[in-house]
């Protein structure tokens, strides 16, 4: 690594205070950051600033998810001249979509450091191509801007890459690329401009992308699809803006600028009833019918320009009902002013949510299925949660209209979605009992539930704790679970919030190598990693969960771009291969089969690594928490540790609904029979929305047998072909099409002379004969 002559400087000549800035000029500070909240805190690190914003370069600290060292991972608004809190966990330039980056070096240098200009190149390698990427922040500008060359220097192509910046926040909220919509992942063609908004009430952060062709992960990474000759490089051009307020407008101003686009003005009024400007009034603009942008109405009054082109806009606040939609045809340098006048305020909804006897309340999630759902979230969500005291209670401030509302207190796992249609006027306050009938009780059996991928309010994750804990009461699990990214700090508030309900926590952490995740529990309490993910080798890292206290070690999303197994495959593993994990993950979030398919392979070597299942949620407003679910036999107390030792044993399955309850032959036991004798294996099924189809599965995955299926409970029993070698396993399907997938029996078959020798000294595994 290399410094520029100016940047080997004493640390108290540079260190110009970023914490209070009066002037438009640009400051470069060496050391950890003055940004509140920063996670640039090594003393090599580098923070530039002006009037308008701040960024921070973790030069030797850590960054996030094992990306090599040399990254922006801070950046904040300037207001009146004091540092607003640091609002990302990273924005910076990606060279192939999250996988494994082969990295052994990198250089820094200050190209430049005036009052009017600070310009930083960061250099880094990316295996055998080179990753160069040159901060500029100018006096006055609202705007970073970013310049990333991708230079191939090996000899094999980069085939099929996808690169380009990101932009992951780790508070607020997300405004995806106007006109891609809601999708996680998908092409660019039908977007309608190239940014992407973080924000919240009182900021905003925009990355311009102009070369982009397709988005994941809602937009927050902007990526070209592209391949790369070897010699052959590629340059990457964009912006971050940072805006001190969650007003859109100049952003949209900035799309002007950068554009050079002919372009007109609106501006304008909110008044509600009375007269009265509402508190937190926007407008909001959309474009071909999908929301495009909106604008803050300080005191009732709102400006913004927009390009030429053809828009309607709605006004709305903070608990209103919606305008009417208002057409505008901006035309170059027209003006066009807008009042909206009338607008109905909220009304009150207070819900108790109770068992079907009406004695006992039940923790539930709630959401919009139909009503004002508002675009912008800050003014208000589409789903909540009952509180953790007291229980089941629920009071929601709604606009005025009629609204149909689903209520998931354990749907689809052990009781039936309900629904509830009420109509609110301004100003109404209306009382509602909803009644859950459960219709099936695992506990009863032994049988218990837990998400056991589950992200709160670090790093990108944007859920605070409490509504975690909310969320997991109310999808019906009964443990609850974290795993921040190499993050123990809320395990005491989980702690805490679990037993004040009576549930036992299960304290994890998701270690984040580049390579490959990984959720050891239960861990020590608030223990602290040792290793370092971005440099540590597979076996350190595992050595150093063991030391937390670690039972399982299980392999998160193990085929996906961050994934062990598909790193190991291309070998981008440090360390290679290793025997020591215990579980493999199936995750809500990404295509399982690869996952299944390796935990066949492994099985048919008699190899017991078992399943574990988790949603990998990190916005549980948005994501459905539980929605995938590892449930485990524990007989006796149900301890964090018991549950644990009771997935390393194979005595679970992973389940989207179906619940399964074996009568003799645990998921994990030996079932021993006599050479080429047949066997049979009898398992109760239980599906809520209604049971479709069971399938015995085999060596190599294999479907030895089918059962078509009809009605909400069936008693599965299944022949076991006398040719069957191995193990065996159930997957089982409701009607809605979610499945439960169950850890292998295993066979072991002996001749008749050595069963009958052997009979009884099996150490409690199953019998069986001919």
């Amino acid at each position: 690594m290399t410094y520029s002559r100016w940047s080997l400087m004493p640390l108290a000549a540079l260190a110009l205070s970023a914490a209070s800035l009066a002037q438009a000029d640009v400051s470069v500070t060496r050391g950890a950051t003055n940004i509140p909240d920063g996670e640039a805190i090594n003393a090599q690190d580098l923070t530039v600033a002006n009037d308008k914003l701040a960024f921070a370069l973790a030069i030797e600290s850590s960054p996030p998810w094992g990306v090599p060292r040399g990254t922006l991972v801070d950046l904040a608004a300037v207001k009146e001249g004091e540092v607003d809190l640091d609002r990302i966990a990273f924005a910076d330039f990606i060279p192939d979509n999250w996988s494994a980056w082969p990295n052994d070096g990198k250089k820094i240098e200050v190209v430049e450091k005036s009052p009017e200009r600070a310009v930083i190149r960061v250099s880094r390698n990316f295996g055998e191509a080179m990753v160069t990427t040159t901060y500029t922040l100018e006096a006055g500008s609202d705007r970073v801007h970013l310049e990333t060359v991708l230079d191939n220097r090996g000899d094999a192509p980069l085939q099929n890459i996808r690169s380009g910046f990101t932009l992951w926040p780790d508070t607020g909220y997300l405004f995806g690329v106007p006109g891609l919509g809601d999708a996680k992942e998908t092409e660019a063609s039908a977007a309608l401009t190239d940014r992407v908004v973080a924000y919240d009430q009182d900021w905003a952060f925009a990355l311009h992308a102009p070369y982009f062709d397709r988005i994941n992960y809602q937009g927050k990474d902007m990526y070209l699809e592209h391949s790369l000759k070897a010699g052959e490089s590629r340059r990457f051009e964009g912006w971050l803006q940072v805006v001190p307020a969650g007003d859109l407008a100049p952003v949209v101003a900035n799309e002007i600028e950068r554009k050079n686009l002919e372009s007109g003005d609106i501006h304008g009024q909110l008044r509600n009833g009375s007269g009265q400007a509402p508190h937190n009034g926007l407008v909001v603009i959309e474009k071909h019918g999908v929301p495009y942008a909106w604008t803050l109405a300080d005191e009732g009054a709102f400006s913004m320009p927009l390009p030429v082109g053809e828009y309607q806009a709605y006004a709305t606040a903070e608990g209103f009902a919606n305008s009417e939609s208002v057409e505008l045809n901006v035309t170059a340098d027209s003006e066009r002013t807008l009042t909206f006048s009338d607008m109905q305020g909220p009304g009150t909804l207070s819900l108790d949510i109770r068992s079907e006897e009406g004695d006992m309340p039940r923790d539930a999630r709630l959401t919009i299925l139909e009503g004002q759902q508002p675009l912008v979230e800050f003014l208000g969500k589409q789903t909540f949660f009952t509180a953790l005291d007291p229980a089941g209670h629920a009071e929601l401030k709604l606009a005025p209209g009629d609204y149909r509302l689903g209520i998931n207190a354990g749907a689809g796992f052990t009781a039936r979605e309900e629904t509830l249609h009420v109509s609110l006027e301004t100003g109404e306050a209306l009382d509602k009992t909803v009644e859950i009938e459960r219709l099936v009780e695992p506990n009863d059996a032994h049988w218990y539930g837990a998400d056991l991928h589950h992200h709160a309010n670090v790093l990108e994750g944007t859920t605070p704790p409490d509504v975690v804990v909310r969320a997991q009461l109310a999808t019906d699990l009964d443990l609850t679970f974290i795993s921040d990214h190499d993050s123990t700090a809320n395990h005491d508030t989980f702690r805490k919030l679990s037993a004040a309900r009576g549930m036992p926590f299960i304290p994890s952490i998701e270690i984040s190598p580049s390579w490959g995740h990984m959720n050891p529990f239960p861990i020590e309490m608030s223990g602290e990693l040792k290793v370092d993910p971005g440099t540590a080798d597979v076996q350190d890292i595992i050595a150093d969960a063991r030391r937390l206290g670690a039972e399982v070690i299980p392999l998160n999303h193990p085929y996906n771009a961050y994934g062990y197994l598909q790193n190991l495959g291309d070998g981008k593993v440090p360390g290679g291969f290793t025997p020591h994990f215990d579980l493999l993950e199936l995750n809500a979030e990404v295509d399982n089969a690869a996952t299944l398919k390796a935990a066949h392979r492994l099985w048919d070597q008699g190899t017991r690594v078992y399943f574990t299942a988790g949603t990998d949620t990190h916005d549980a407003w948005n994501d459905l928490t539980g929605r995938i679910r590892m449930m485990a036999h524990v007989p006796g107390e149900l301890t964090p540790d018991a549950f644990a030792r009771a997935l390393k044993d194979g005595h679970g399955y992973a389940t989207q609904g179906p619940l399964l309850f074996p009568e003799e032959h645990l998921f994990g036991d030996t079932l021993r029979l006599i050479e080429d004798a047949k066997g049979e294996w009898t398992v109760n099924a239980t599906a809520v929305n209604g049971l479709k189809e069971a399938r015995l599965i085999g060596q190599g995955g294999e479907v030895l047998a089918t059962q078509s299926l009809d009605g909400t409970d069936a008693t599965l029993t299944f022949e076991i072909p006398g040719d069957a070698k191995g193990w065996v396993a159930l997957e089982v399907d409701d009607a809605d099409g979610d499945t439960a997938w169950t850890n292998p029996l295993w066979l072991e078959r002996s001749s008749k002379a050595d069963y009958l020798g052997n009979e009884g000294t099996n150490g409690g595994d199953d019998e069986e004969g001919a």
